[in-house]
C-alpha cells in the first residue's frame, strides 16, 4: 500500500500499521507528498487482511482526505514478509481484494468505443465462423469480445448493492449487442449481394458450429459453471483461467448468429441463437451472484471478527463496531467482546 496520510492522521495510520501482524516493511517518508500535500506511508500487506486494513483505513476518512493505492508485489525476499503472511489467516490466491475487484469491474463497464468496436468485430467474426462453420473463429470470436466485463459488473453491483455500477454495466450490454447485432445483419446482406458465403443455411452444412442456436441442458450447465469460474478467477490473485472461462461462454457467437440468419431469413436459427444467448446471460449471471454472494459473506464475517482486534484501539478506531456503519457486530459478538474488554490483564 502506498498511502499519503495527512500530518493529523499519520500517527493513527502508523499505529494500525505497526501493531498489526499482517503488515510488514512500514515506512515514513516525512512531507513527502505535495498534491496532496501530507507524509507518504509504504508498507507491504498480506493480501489476505488487504480489505481488512482498507475498512480500517477508510474508517480514519483517509480515502477523503488522502490517498490510497494499491500495487502487488510480485516478490518479496524477507523473514518480515513471511511472518506477515502466516500471520494471516487463509492462502494468498483465495483472498479476495474487494477494492480491486470493484476498480476492475468499473473499468470494463465504460460504454467506450473500444469496447463497442471489440463488440462488433468478435460479432463479425462469429458470424464468418458460422457462414463457414469453423470452429477456431468462434473460439476467436469468444476471446476477443468483451462482453465478460460487464457481466461482472453486474454480479458485483448486485452482491454490493451498487445501483450505479448496474445501470453502466447494462447500459453497455443493451448498447454492445444490439449494435453489433445489427451490424452483423448488414455485413452478411452486404455479403450475399456480392455473393460471398453461402447461399442459404442448412443446418447439414454447419456440423460443428451448429451448437451455438441448438442450446441444450449442457448450455445451462456450462454457462453456470463459467460464471463460477469467471467469479473466481476475477476475484483471485491469479486469473490466468479467464481466459478459458471465455472460451466456454457462447454469447457472441450467439448473437453474431441471431444477425447472419435474420440476413438468410432464417427465423428458426434467429430463434435457437437468441434462446442461447438468453440462457448465457441469466446463468452467468446467476452463477456469478451466487459465488460472489458466498465470498462476500466469508468477508463481513473475517470483517466483523476483525473489529474485536485490539490493533484498532491503537488506531483511535472504536472497538466492535464500524464508524462508517457497513459492518457491526451481532449480539452475540458483543457480547463476547465486552467479556473480553472487562476481563483482568495477565
Amino acid at each position: 500500500m502506498r498511502l499519503v496520510v495527512p500530518d493529523d492522521l499519520k500517527q493513527q495510520v502508523l499505529d494500525l500499521f505497526c501493531a498489526s501482524p499482517a503488515v510488514s516493511s512500514v515506512i515514513c517518508l516525512e512531507n513527502a507528498a505535495h498534491k496532496p500535500h501530507g507524509h507518504v506511508i509504504l508498507a507491504d500487506v498480506a493480501r489476505e487482511d488487504a480489505s481488512v486494513i482498507l475498512g480500517d483505513l477508510r474508517e480514519l476518512d483517509l480515502d477523503h482526505r488522502g490517498t490510497i493505492a494499491l500495487e502487488y508485489v510480485d516478490t518479496a525476499i524477507s523473514d518480515a514478509a513471511d511472518a506477515a503472511e502466516k500471520a494471516a489467516k487463509g492462502t494468498p490466491s483465495d483472498a479476495v481484494v474487494w477494492e480491486q475487484v470493484e476498480n476492475r469491474t468499473s473499468e470494463e463497464t465504460e460504454l467506450s468505443f473500444a469496447f463497442l468496436a471489440f463488440m462488433v468485430i468478435a460479432m463479425l467474426i462469429a458470424g464468418v465462423g458460422v457462414l463457414t462453420d469453423s470452429p477456431i473463429l468462434i473460439i476467436g470470436a469468444m476471446v476477443v469480445g468483451p462482453e465478460f466485463g460487464p457481466l461482472a459488473a453486474i454480479c458485483v453491483a448486485i452482491v454490493q448493492q451498487r445501483r450505479d455500477l448496474a445501470k453502466r454495466s447494462i447500459t453497455a450490454l443493451l448498447v454492445g449487442f444490439p449494435l453489433g447485432i445489427a451490424i452483423t445483419y448488414g455485413a452478411a446482406e452486404l455479403g450475399r449481394a456480392l455473393s460471398i458465403g453461402p447461399s442459404e443455411l442448412i443446418d447439414a452444412s454447419q456440423p460443428l458450429t451448429n451448437f451455438i442456436s441448438h442450446p441444450d441442458a449442457f448450455s445451462v450447465v456450462v454457462a453456470s459453471l463459467a460464471g463460477i469460474a469467471g467469479m473466481i478467477s476475477l476475484t483471485s490473485a491469479k486469473s490466468g483461467a479467464l481466459v478459458g472461462v471465455l472460451i466456454s461462454v457462447t454469447t457472441i457467437p450467439a448473437a453474431g448468429n441471431i444477425g447472419v440468419a435474420a440476413a438468410y431469413s432464417d427465423w428458426n436459427e434467429v430463434e435457437g441463437a437468441a434462446i442461447q444467448l438468453g440462457v448465457n446471460l441469466v446463468c452467468i449471471t446467476i452463477a456469478g451472484v451466487t459465488t460472489l454472494y458466498i465470498q462476500r459473506r466469508y468477508y463481513l464475517n473475517r470483517r466483523r471478527r476483525h473489529l474485536r482486534d485490539p490493533i484498532r484501539k491503537q488506531a483511535g478506531l472504536p472497538m466492535g463496531r464500524s464508524r462508517r456503519g457497513s459492518v457491526v457486530l451481532s449480539p452475540k459478538d458483543l457480547e463476547e467482546l465486552q467479556k473480553t474488554e472487562t476481563a483482568p490483564e495477565s
